[in-house]
């Protein structure tokens, strides 16, 4: 299939193929008490399916069930768990069609940018297939010769997940493919609005042999009832969150209590910075990626341009030029390049911000209001001349808008940049080098896109700082965060 309109016919196999109960123990079910939760299209708010509705005691059973499948999975060589992550990632290849127009339904993405998100979602699987089979330890001579000295990597243990909305595929594979590459059992809840799409990856992920219980997905509109007491219990050892830094401290305090590893990706604030050196042209493709990306629905997306006097006409021009060709609509219709925004919610926090910044004095150059009619729809926006203490400055927006801020120098452009609470990520266009070196090792953030718009990759270390999150997902350091070092003690006559 192509990014072509599709039937409702064809949209209405593909939801009815999805389980709509909770997985646990390798086991489709209702929930305890029966409860169901809509799903809805955020194109046009109508219902698409209702899936189970956990309690809190089908959140019990969930871990109860990790648990009794930890040892097994622990236990497991290395290069099964390989080759259980290596078909699965064959099976999102195999049904890409079906899984993109999944996400677009629920989500509201572009197909063409749902399929995209498929291929990402499967490097994780790649990848940690690949490093399943190169967990190491370690033999060594204490610095007396009186004693060696083993080290051995071993599985954390039941890892609890709870992921976003807004990449409904990539953030599960993000954290389960380690896990199961690591020999940890899981538990994940999806979010509210999208939890299809992880369903149908649990269904993937069972026909590529994975052993019963050692993914468990719970879906649940009581998240805190639910998943409370799931890390209050003792018997999982680490939680791993993608999602808002409120909620990420909560999950933290609650962690604490039993002591269990966390990985937070939290919220992010990302400077796009525009030196007077750039390539312009280059600058505002890295824009249209680091800005438009999810219909700027990321927490890598670029939230505020700071660009120097000298470029920023020209800048500006060029980005309202391409930001309102886009075309907005379904994401299931011919050349959609922006679909909705995720609720109601989503919307009028946009709605909210841009209001703000125009009545303290920024102008709209493009788009700037919502849509009417059915759905969450919101143009792709730019706003000139911002200040510098805007609320766009200074909270997420998770929207099509990029708010451009003046600078005159790359020191303001700097202190800028680090003037918030966040530090996931943020963007640089300069041609020179040694501009680009200091900017880099000054910006504090735990990604930087130097002269590109886009740093996620399943190959790299994705994290932030500050108040962004703790730990690292993908790359070399990602199995890291699943597996514990034992040292063992060995006395040595010689």
């Amino acid at each position: 299939m192509s990014s072509a309109a599709t039937t409702a016919d064809h949209e209405r196999k593909v939801l009815d193929a999805v389980p709509t109960g909770l997985f646990i123990g390798g086991q489709w079910r209702a929930s305890g008490n029966g409860a169901t939760t809509k799903v809805e299209d955020p194109a046009t708010g109508e219902v698409l399916k209702e899936v189970a509705d956990a309690t809190p005691e089908d959140g019990m059973d969930a871990l109860a069930a990790a648990h009794a499948a930890q040892p097994g999975i622990a236990a497991m060589a290395p290069r099964e768990r390989s080759e259980i992550l290596r078909r699965a990632y064959d099976l999102l290849h195999e049904r890409i069609d079906d899984l993109a127009l999944l996400m677009t339904l629920e989500m509201g993405k572009p197909f063409a940018e749902a399929k995209g998100e498929v291929v990402y979602a499967s490097e994780f699987l790649r990848w940690f297939s690949e490093e399943a089979v190169r967990i190491d330890g370690g033999y060594q001579v204490a610095p007396n010769g009186q004693t060696r000295f083993l080290t051995i990597r071993q599985p954390v243990g039941v890892c609890v997940f709870v992921t976003p909305w807004n990449f409904p595929l990539a953030m599960g594979t993000r954290k389960i493919a380690p896990a199961i590459a690591a020999g940890c059992a899981s538990i994940i809840k999806p979010a509210p609005q999208t939890p299809l799409t992880m369903l149908a990856f649990a269904q993937v992920l069972s026909d590529a042999g994975l052993p019963d219980g050692v993914l468990n997905v719970i879906t649940a509109t009581d998240a805190g009832g639910v998943m409370e007491p799931i890390i209050r219990d003792g018997r999982a050892r680490k939680i791993s969150f993608t999602g808002s830094t409120p909620v990420g401290k909560k999950l933290l305090e609650q962690a604490a209590d039993k002591v269990l590893r966390a990985s937070l990706e939290l919220g992010g604030n990302a400077s796009f910075v525009v030196l007077d050196d750039a390539d312009v042209d280059a600058a505002i493709e890295g824009a249209m990626v680091a800005k438009m990306r999810n219909m700027g629905e990321a927490c890598t997306a670029a939230n505020r341009f700071y660009v120097q006097r000298g470029v920023v006409e020209e800048f500006s021009r060029k980005l309202a030029e391409r930001m309102g060709a886009l075309k907005v609509g379904r994401g299931t219709e011919e050349g959609v390049n922006v679909g909705p925004l995720i609720d109601r919610k989503g919307l009028d926090k946009v709605v909210d911000l841009v209001a703000d910044a125009v009545a303290n004095g920024a102008s709209v150059t493009v788009g700037g209001k919502a849509q009417d009619g059915p759905g969450y729809f919101y143009p792709p926006t730019v706003l000139t001349d911002v200040p510098a203490d805007s609320r766009l400055n200074h909270e997420e927006i998770f929207g099509p808008v990029a708010p451009i801020t003046v600078v005159d120098s790359e020191q303001e452009a700097l202190d800028a940049a680090n003037a918030t609470e966040f530090g996931l990520v943020n963007y640089v266009y300069t041609r020179d080098l040694n501009r680009a070196l200091r900017i880099a090792e000054n910006l504090e953030s735990g990604m930087i896109g130097l002269n590109t718009g886009l740093v996620s990759n399943p190959a790299a270390p994705f994290g932030g700082v500050k108040e962004s999150g703790l730990g690292r997902e993908g790359g070399n350091v990602g199995i890291d965060e699943f597996l514990e070092t034992k040292y063992v003690a060995i006395g040595f006559s010689g």
